[in-house]
């Protein structure tokens, strides 16, 4: 088993971890979770030796294999199989001794380490690195390709095959599904599910999590904690948790400042001193309850849209590529005003580049793309964060956007993206992947876009922005194109798929498991994915309607949303109005002679103000249960 004692980690001057303990049995596959920066990956480079404790153990058993994936990869001329069989350091440790014993012509050596070769089933290892390589989505004739000959993103794929090449006992993985596609993902779930060893994984994904981890330890507050259950579970028992906790802390609360009022009354009392020092120790002894922070660090949504004409946007027998080679060819497709739709397909089949196309960062090679006047597009992909200026801050990067608009204001919207205080104007460069794609997100929100584009938006977000930005989407009254391997996203946001498959886009007619059986029956027989065998279940015209009746909804909701923020506005005045009215009158200055005629005023006044806040608060009730009566109706149409 793993087991963490009493450990204390520091990186810099930044405490990780103070007094922490866990424990880990064997087989249990432990998903890692916590905010940015509170020491996940630290812990990872302490279990690897790279860290040493500042206090405390860190004890794995010393037979243990353990298996990770590398950072870097070289630039090999070594084919790509043969990197991935030197993840079994055995295997290649034995075939090196064999080669020694043949050339000094050992036989006894050689019958032994034959044994011995047999016994890790060397002479299949070559078929389940091919396996692997597959499973990762290489095709078969790049097996033999040299490492260098692949791009960086393909090269952590390799690393990632060669670490579960490896016949480990301990298996631990940082955020695998980053630039890995949906395809990939799900073959990787399948495969960890049945690893044999234990397994501790850093990931935001969480429905990744969910199928995969039968434990997870959260590090926050520089403690760790583990949890049995998936993530879902543990969310579940977290809030139970953090409500106690708070609990707990405001009953303390109430104690220290009652212990301190008693000090502060009575230490200079002689007759009391005593008792008084008494409670200073009592203080100095408490053992500090920390408070409980259930909030997400996150808080923003969408505007509506100025305009959203419809169509947005057509393609009228569309061929799109580069240069002189063609990825999809004949695409005639139409995306109406509130249409929520998630696309599929394996990595290379052409999903970014259909993006591309549509947020005109690439130009079609036929046909025509028709789009509507009002057209605005808020695109984000993975390279829009190389546009971000390294030598400015957040707030200066909104204040480009928005010229006119108040500093204070900017700095409220920026600290929904949680840049608040110093870090909205802390220069860009430095900042973390997550930090630079929160600012590239809070610039599109900003410009109300009508129809959203985004390619893998949540590569780099932590578990709460992802959490925060599925709330802002499923809120958000325009169209919506999204490409990611994130379940939970789709899941929430589409209610259609278009299928990128074969050189061309067409509906699939079903959800995301019903894609998932179909991918792993596809995997299973070893055959070329096909359009044609994806018509699961027939949702395509539900899935419309729903979409039509959220615009229509949308649509209806706009004027009554208007009044109501009106309304809110008044009960806010009006209700200051009255508290100071109130307050006022409750004092005693108010009945005395110096201010007879104030209070005759005030209280002529107060009845004024408290027949209009009651009219505005039945004013208000009405409008909201118009507002209930209109969703009711919309949803049983």
């Amino acid at each position: 088993m793993i087991q963490l004692k009493n450990l204390s980690l520091r990186r810099g001057l930044k405490d990780l971890l103070i007094d922490a303990s866990l424990t880990l049995n064997p087989g249990y596959k432990t998903g890692l979770v916590g905010a940015n920066g509170v020491g996940k990956s630290s812990l990872f480079a302490l279990l690897k030796g790279e860290l040493h404790a500042d206090a405390g153990d860190a004890d794995i058993p010393k037979q243990w294999v353990m298996a990770h994936v590398a950072q870097e990869t070289p630039a090999l001329d070594t084919a790509a199989i043969d990197y991935v069989l030197d993840g079994d350091q055995e295997l290649r440790q034995l075939e090196a001794e064999l080669a020694a014993a043949e050339a000094r012509d050992d036989g006894s050596a050689i019958g032994h380490l034959h044994g011995e070769l047999a016994r890790i089933e060397a002479y299949s290892a070559p078929a389940r690195a091919a396996k692997l390589l597959t499973g990762l989505g290489f095709a078969v004739e790049a097996h033999r390709n040299p490492v260098k000959s692949f791009s960086g993103g393909w090269r952590m794929r390799l690393n990632l095959a060669q670490a579960l090449m490896c016949r480990s006992d301990l298996l631990l993985l940082d955020e695998p599904t980053n630039h890995l596609d949906l395809e990939t993902v799900l073959w990787l779930e399948d495969w960890l599910q049945s690893y044999p060893g234990t397994l501790l994984i850093i990931s935001h994904d969480r429905d990744f999590l969910d199928s995969i981890c039968s434990h997870i330890a959260e590090v926050a507050n520089q403690t760790l904690t583990l949890y049995t259950g998936n993530y879902s579970q543990f969310e579940t028992m977290r809030a139970e948790k953090l409500a106690r906790q708070q609990g707990e802390y405001d009953k303390q609360q109430r104690q220290i400042a009652h212990l301190e009022s008693f000090i502060t009354r009575f230490k200079a009392k002689a007759s009391k001193a005593r008792q008084a020092q008494s409670r200073v120790k009592a203080l100095e002894k408490l053992e500090r309850i920390a408070p409980a922070h259930v909030a997400s660090p996150f808080d923003f949504h969408f505007d509506s849209p100025d305009n959203l004409p419809n169509p947005l946007l057509r393609l009228d027998k569309v061929d799109i590529g580069y240069g002189s080679s063609t990825i999809l060819r004949g695409l005639s497709l139409s995306v109406e005003a509130g249409s929520r739709i998630g696309l599929l397909g394996v990595n290379g089949a052409g999903k970014s580049t259909l993006v591309k196309l549509l947020a005109g960062d690439l130009p079609q090679q036929a046909g025509e793309v028709i789009k509507a006047q009002t057209l605005k597009i808020g695109y984000f992909a993975q390279h829009q964060l190389e546009t971000l200026r390294e030598d400015e801050s957040p707030l200066q990067h909104m204040q480009r956007l928005a010229p006119t608009v108040r500093e204070l204001e900017l700095r409220s919207f920026l600290g929904g993206f949680n840049f608040r205080g110093d870090s909205a104007t802390d220069l860009v460069g430095p900042m973390s992947g997550g930090e630079k794609a929160r600012l590239a997100l809070a610039m599109i929100v900003w410009q109300k876009p009508n129809l959203l584009l985004l390619d893998e938006p949540t590569n780099h977000l932590d578990l709460e922005m992802r959490h925060a930005l599925t709330l802002a989407l499923q809120d958000f009254s325009g169209a919506l194109i999204v490409v990611s391997h994130d379940r939970s996203l789709l899941e929430s946001t589409t209610d259609l798929f278009w299928l990128v498959s074969d050189g061309t886009v067409k509906p699939f007619d079903g959800d995301l498991e019903d894609y998932r059986q179909w991918r792993l029956a596809q995997l299973a027989e070893g055959n070329k994915p096909s359009s044609g065998d994806a018509q699961s279940v027939n949702r395509k015209e539900q899935k419309r309607q729903e979409a039509e009746a959220r615009q229509k909804l949308a649509q209806l909701k706009k004027p009554l949303l208007s009044k109501l923020a009106k309304l809110e506005k008044q009960l806010e005045q009006l209700s200051g109005e009255k508290n100071q009215l109130d307050a006022f009158m409750s004092g005693e200055d108010a009945y005395s002679d110096a201010n007879k005629a104030k209070l005759a005023e005030a209280v002529k006044r107060l009845g004024v103000v408290s027949s209009e806040l009651a009219q505005v608060e039945e004013d208000w009730m009405l409008l909201q249960e118009e507002l209930e009566a209109l969703e009711s109706s919309t949803q049983a149409d």
